[in-house]
Formats: structure tokens, sequence, C-alpha cells
């Protein structure tokens, strides 16, 4: 027992007689003492750099990409017909079911693999319910205008269309998309609810998160999947959100 109802807390105090609390005091104190003496060990961890600056993929596969490759792999009956996804159609290829064609969004004219130039916030060129499926995986902490681009989405996805979106809860920033266009925000699982069901006014919205205290300081730290075992991987601390994950049915 730790805390207030702990031995070091208010709550020894109701169940223990106060003749027996005299006697215990003295050891309880030292006790907890002894607890918040202890250091941990930090090992390779006591360091200022990263161990992979890298984001761990020179160690195998990142930690935060696990994460959004298992959300796509379990919507993967998501991904059909006319699907649009920002920057490549990497993820569009890989899970997707039933593609009927596959589009690229960039603001970057010389992609080579953009299909549609133009930006998220403003693309009037992208006619009404034009996709069955949008993929942004860790692309909406580029945009400032975030409600604009969700606003976007929801217009261009046909009745039925589903929007599959990832975003960092914590994560560092990434220097070159940061110099490119800005890495503006980080996010929580509440804060990415509420901008969906603002978007998708009477569509379906689930939100999920990923993550724990030891992966989200694996993370940072530059450790990649190999470094932990699945267990730690796939264990669920609300509180440590490194990623977020959407999906928004439009109405």
């Amino acid at each position: 027992m730790e805390g207030e109802e702990g031995l070091g807390g208010a709550g020894w105090r109701r169940v223990v007689p106060d003749s027996v609390r005299r006697r215990l005091r003295p050891g309880v104190e030292a006790w907890r003492k002894r607890r918040l003496s202890r250091q941990p060990r930090l090992g390779d961890l006591r360091r200022l750099t990263p161990i992979d600056p890298n984001w761990g993929f020179e160690r195998g596969r990142p930690l935060d990409r696990v994460y959004i490759e298992r959300f796509l792999e379990q919507h993967h009956a998501d991904i059909r017909g006319r699907v649009l996804e920002v920057a490549s159609a990497k993820y569009t290829h890989r899970f997707g079911a039933g593609v009927e064609r596959a589009d690229v969004l960039d603001v970057v004219a010389s992609n080579p693999e953009a299909t549609i130039v133009g930006d998220l916030t403003n693309a009037p060129q992208i006619p009404d319910a034009s996709f069955d499926c949008v993929i942004l995986t860790q692309v909406l902490q580029f945009v400032y205008d975030v409600r604009a681009a969700l606003t976007t989405v929801a217009r261009i996805l046909a009745p039925g269309g589903v929007l599959l979106a990832t975003v960092p809860g914590i994560s560092k920033i990434s220097a070159r998309e940061d110099e490119a266009f800005g890495d503006w925000w980080r996010f929580t699982a509440r804060s990415v609810r509420r901008l969906a069901e603002e978007a998708f006014a009477g569509g379906h919205i689930d939100v999920c998160s990923y993550g724990n205290v030891l992966t989200a300081g694996a993370f940072l730290y530059g450790l990649a999947e190999s470094d932990l075992r699945p267990a730690e991987i796939s264990a669920h601390d609300p509180s440590f959100e490194v990623v977020v994950a959407l999906r928004a049915v439009s109405a």
C-alpha cells in the first residue's frame, strides 16, 4: 500500500489504534525515508541525446510505427474504393482491401507520387464526396489549422467514407518537417475526439490511444520494437498516449 491510503499516508491512522501507532511511527517514518531516497539505476538512459536520433529506425521498427500499423491493420477493411493518402500511397497499398484507385496529396509539387497538389486546409480543386477512405498518419501535427484540414476531409469523403488518422501524443519535434511546414501540435484522445466531432457532425467517431510510460520513454530515447518485449509494447496506460488514433465515418 502506498500514497494517501498506504502506511505512509493518512489511511493507516484510521485503522491502527493510537497506542500501536505511537510505537509504529518511528519505523514507518524510517521506511518512508529509505523509500524516497532510493535512486533508480539509469544506466544507458543517463544521457542528454537519444540512443538513436532517427526515431529508432536504425535499430528496427520505431515504436510509433508499431502502433500506427496495428491501427491500420485493425481497420484494413475501411481502406477500399478510392483512397487518398498524404505524401505516399505506401499504407494504401500495404493495408488496402479492394482499393480501386489510390491518390496521393502533397503540398510539394515535386513529389513524383503526388496525383493532387494542394493544401489540405484549402483544397477547392477536390470535389465533394470524392473518396471512400482518407489516410492521415502523423500528418495533422504539421498543419496549423487542424480544424480546416478536418473540415476538408469530411467534405471530400463520400457518405459512409472513413478517415483513418493517427497523431502524436508524446513525441520529439521532427526537425526537417518543422523547418518545412512547422511542427505545431501534440494531441490527446480528448482533443482528437472533440476536433473530430466538430468536423464530422452526425458521423460516427472512434478514438483510441496506444502507449505506456515505458514505450513513451523508449520512443523519446530512440529505441525500437526489438528493444522491448511484446507485452511491454502492448500494455496500455491512458496517462501516456504515445499515439492517438481516429476512425471517423462520414454521415
